[in-house]
């Protein structure tokens, strides 16, 4: 695997290259070194061997924080300044992560308790799933063993939700005035990296391997109200407390996910 840090738009793993853009290139903090230790960590533990490409200042400051013996894990800023795409916060806010699935797998969700990987959800061997075409980004074989999560106020979860939908890269009419919002499933971040199968690999906020039970570890699951009669009759007991409906009156995806995130933020 190859880690090319530069000025790029956004931090992507794309067809075996990590693409890690800075919040303030050349400069690097210590957070966005730790994610790069952590890219290379899980890579080396599923056998794939990392090299960087970067400015050699930026080297020897990846290998002046390795010398460090002992450090703890450094939380992340309040905003991550990587992907500043949305109108509104120009960056990742930190205090929720979110799994964002279409309506006819968040019933599935909820009749079984549980978020599933795509291998125990859709009952496929890792290797199938990665060679069929939806496997744009050419991801390896063992991350169809986790559930993937975005940052609370991404849209990326929507965007995939309809690409999902289509069956193609969406354009900006389909993330507009024919844009169709997923479930979301909230997390407070502090809490969900204490679960005992969360995983760093430094693209992600994290990752969680097999399945998270949702009434141990959900803080909200905003639903769009016209999905409200198909989802009421499969909510657990259990979890009805956390189900939120909300209308989707927005313009396109990025008010969605600034409306949704804004409401999960105000009731966990």
């Amino acid at each position: 695997m190859l880690i090319k840090i530069g000025e790029f738009d956004i931090s992507e793993c794309w067809d075996g290259v990590f693409y890690k853009k800075l919040s303030d290139y050349p400069d690097i903090t210590d957070w966005e070194i730790q994610t790069i230790l952590d890219f290379i960590h899980y890579e080396e533990e599923n056998g794939r061997f990392c090299e960087i490409e970067a400015e050699r200042e930026i080297l020897y400051q990846i290998e002046k924080y390795k010398q460090i013996s002992s450090k703890p894990r450094i939380e992340p800023p309040e905003i991550i300044k990587e992907c500043t795409a949305c109108p509104k916060y120009k960056g990742c806010m930190t205090d929720l992560v979110c799994h964002t699935s279409p309506i006819e797998n968040a019933v599935k969700i909820m009749d079984c308790g549980c978020l599933l990987s795509p291998v125990m959800a859709r009952g496929l061997t890792a290797k199938e799933l990665k060679s069929e075409g939806r496997n744009a980004a050419n991801d390896p074989e063992d991350y169809f063993y986790y559930i993937m999560f975005a940052w609370g106020n991404c849209q990326a979860g929507d965007r995939l939700v309809m690409e999902r939908k289509l069956g193609r890269f969406p354009d900006n009419d389909d993330l507009s005035k024919y844009f169709t919002p997923g479930v979301r499933f909230f997390f407070r971040y502090d809490k969900l990296i204490h679960h005992p199968d969360a995983v760093f690999d430094g693209v992600l906020p994290l990752k969680v391997k097999n399945r998270i039970v949702l009434k141990d570890w959900i803080s909200a699951i905003i639903v769009p109200n016209a999905y409200k009669l198909a989802m009421e009759p499969h909510i657990p007991e259990n979890l009805k407390s956390k189900v939120h409906y909300l209308q989707n009156d927005c313009a396109d995806v990025w008010e969605w996910s600034e409306k949704v995130y804004e409401y999960a933020k105000r009731i966990i």
